[in-house]
C-alpha cells in the first residue's frame, strides 16, 4: 500500500484492495459551527468515477451537515478506515443524492463489498463525495 499521499483516481492496487475489504469505516462532516462531526458507516470507493459512496437515511445529522454547508463546491468531507497498522483516507467535497438510479448504484456496491443486500427504506439516499485527495499507510 502506497504511503501518502496517494491519487484518488489512479491508486496502486494494495490501496484498492484495502478498499475492497470489509472494513467500518467513519465519516466525517463539519457541523454548521465548524466542529467535526464523526460517525461510523459503510463506504464504498470507485476510483473511475472519483467517487466515495455512503448509504444513509435522509434525516440524518451527516445528511443534514453536509445540506447545511452545500454551497457551489459542495461541503468538505473525509472517509477513513483503519486496519491495524494499516490505513486509508478519501477527501473531498460531498452532496446529498435523492436520484433513485444514484441510490441503487450505491446499494448494489455497498451489497458487493459489504456482502449484504442493504434493507429497503425509502427514505434512503446517497452521500457522494467528490474525490479530492487520498492519503494511506500500509
Amino acid at each position: 500500500m502506497s504511503t501518502y499521499p496517494v491519487n484518488p483516481r489512479d491508486p496502486d492496487p494494495a490501496y484498492l484492495d484495502f478498499w475492497r475489504e470489509r472494513h467500518l469505516c467513519t465519516l466525517t462532516t463539519l457541523r454548521p459551527d465548524g466542529t467535526p462531526h464523526v460517525v461510523p458507516v459503510g463506504v464504498t470507493y470507485d476510483p473511475e468515477a472519483g467517487l466515495a459512496r455512503v448509504i444513509t437515511h435522509k434525516a440524518s445529522t451527516k445528511v443534514a451537515n453536509v445540506l447545511a454547508a452545500v454551497g457551489p463546491e459542495g461541503a468538505r468531507a473525509a472517509v477513513c478506515q483503519v486496519d491495524g497498522r494499516r490505513w486509508a483516507t478519501l477527501e473531498g467535497r460531498a452532496c446529498v443524492r435523492t436520484e433513485p438510479a444514484r441510490i441503487a448504484e450505491a446499494e448494489r456496491r455497498y451489497a458487493e463489498r459489504y456482502t449484504r443486500v442493504p434493507s429497503p427504506n425509502p427514505s434512503r439516499v446517497v452521500i457522494e463525495i467528490e474525490l479530492t485527495s487520498a492519503m494511506g499507510r500500509g
